[in-house]
C-alpha cells in the first residue's frame, strides 16, 4: 500500500511540474522575447521614414523591451501592435501564425473621411444602372450631359486590365470623363500605370525613390492601348485613397488635361520591392509587414503623412450623404459640363 502511495505522489508531482510549467511559459511564450528582438531589429534595419518622422528608435526599445519579456503567450501581438504603431504607418501590418491581418495605425483623413462616400448616393446621378466588371472593382456609366464615368475601386487585383481597357472603351465617345477612385485601397503601381498609359500622349517621367538609402531612377511611362483619351478628366480623391490610392492622384495632376479634386489622400507611402519585400517572418511564426521602399512626389518629398492633395479642394461629410447629396461629383460634373 505503501510502494501505491508513493508511486501516486511521483505521478502526482510530474503532473503538477508540467502544469506550472503551462501556466508560467504558454505555448510560444519562449518566442515572445525573440520575436519582439526581431521585429524591432527589422525596423531598424530596413524603415526609411525614421528620420522623416523624428522618431527615436532606441527609445521605443527601451519603452516595449520589459513589456515584452514580462508577456506570455498572445500577449505579444499586444506588445508589438503598440511598438509598431508608433510608426503612425498604414503599410505596417502584423500577420498572425493563423494568417490574419492586423491592421497598427489608421491615418487622421482616414478616419475622418472613411463615412464619406456612398455609392448608393452615387447613383443618384444616373438615369441607369451603372455597369460592373472586374469582379466589382470598376463601376461604370455616361452621366447625363456625355460625361463619362469610371470608379475604380482598387489598384489591388491581378485581372485588372481587361475589364479596365473595356471600360474606357465603353466611355470613349463621351465628351469628358470622371475617374473616381474614393476610398480605393491601393495595390500595384503596374494597376495604376495602366490606366495613367492610357491619358498621355508623350514619355511622362516618374519620380525617383529611394530603396535602403540609394536613389533609384525610374523609366518614363509611355503611351500605350488602342487609343489615348484625351478630353478632360476630373479625377475625384479623399481621405480613404491609401499607398497607390495617393501614387495614382500624384502622376495624374502632371498631366494637362487632368484636374484633381475631393479631399488630400490618406498618404502612405513606404512601399516594397521585389528585392527588399516587406513581409518579414518572426522565430514564432508570426510576421510583420514593414514598408522598405521610400516612394516620392515629384517635389522631392515623401507622401507618407503628407499625403497628396487635390488641385481644387471639395470636402464631404457622412452629413452630405445623410442629405442624398455627393459634393465632390457634383462639382466634377458642374466642371465638365
Amino acid at each position: 500500500m505503501a510502494d501505491v502511495k508513493i508511486l501516486i505522489l511521483l505521478i502526482s508531482a510530474i503532473i503538477l511540474t508540467g502544469c506550472e510549467d503551462m501556466i508560467v511559459k504558454p505555448a510560444g511564450s519562449e518566442n515572445n522575447a525573440e520575436d519582439f528582438e526581431a521585429a524591432w531589429d527589422r525596423v531598424n534595419t530596413i524603415y526609411p521614414y525614421l528620420e522623416f518622422k523624428k522618431i527615436n528608435w532606441d527609445s521605443i526599445y527601451m519603452v516595449y523591451k520589459p513589456r515584452a519579456e514580462q508577456s506570455r503567450g498572445d500577449e505579444i501581438y499586444t506588445v508589438l501592435i503598440d511598438m509598431l504603431g508608433e510608426l503612425k504607418d498604414m503599410h505596417v501590418h502584423i500577420k498572425t501564425t493563423g494568417g490574419n491581418m492586423i491592421a497598427t495605425y489608421r491615418a487622421p483623413r482616414w478616419v475622418k473621411d472613411q463615412y464619406a462616400y456612398d455609392p448608393s448616393v452615387v447613383r443618384n446621378y444616373f438615369d441607369k444602372e451603372l455597369r460592373v466588371n472586374g469582379e466589382g472593382n470598376f463601376e461604370y456609366e455616361v452621366i447625363p450631359g456625355n460625361i463619362g464615368y469610371i470608379y475604380i475601386g482598387s489598384f489591388n487585383i491581378e485581372n485588372f486590365k481587361d475589364p479596365f481597357y473595356e471600360a474606357l472603351e465603353y466611355v470613349r465617345n463621351t465628351k469628358a470623363l470622371i475617374l473616381d477612385i474614393r476610398h480605393n485601397n491601393g495595390g500595384g503601381f503596374y494597376q495604376v500605370e495602366t490606366v495613367v498609359h492610357r491619358f498621355i500622349t508623350s514619355p511622362l517621367e516618374k519620380p525617383d525613390y529611394y530603396l535602403l538609402g540609394e536613389r533609384i531612377k525610374q523609366s518614363p511611362l509611355e503611351p500605350q492601348g488602342p487609343f489615348q483619351y484625351t478630353n478632360p478628366v476630373v479625377v475625384i480623391i479623399n481621405g480613404v485613397c491609401v499607398s497607390s490610392g495617393d501614387y495614382f492622384p500624384e502622376i495624374m495632376k502632371q498631366v494637362a488635361t487632368v484636374t484633381v479634386v475631393g479631399d488630400t489622400t490618406a498618404g502612405a507611402s513606404a512601399g516594397s520591392t521585389v528585392e527588399v519585400p516587406a513581409e518579414y517572418e518572426l522565430p514564432g511564426g508570426k510576421k510583420i509587414l514593414v514598408g522598405t521602399a521610400d516612394f516620392r512626389r515629384y517635389d522631392g518629398l515623401p507622401w507618407e503623412w503628407i499625403g497628396v492633395a487635390p488641385d481644387i479642394l471639395v470636402q464631404q461629410t457622412k452629413d452630405d450623404l445623410a442629405d442624398g447629396r455627393d459634393k465632390q461629383l457634383e462639382w466634377a460634373i458642374n466642371m465638365l459640363k
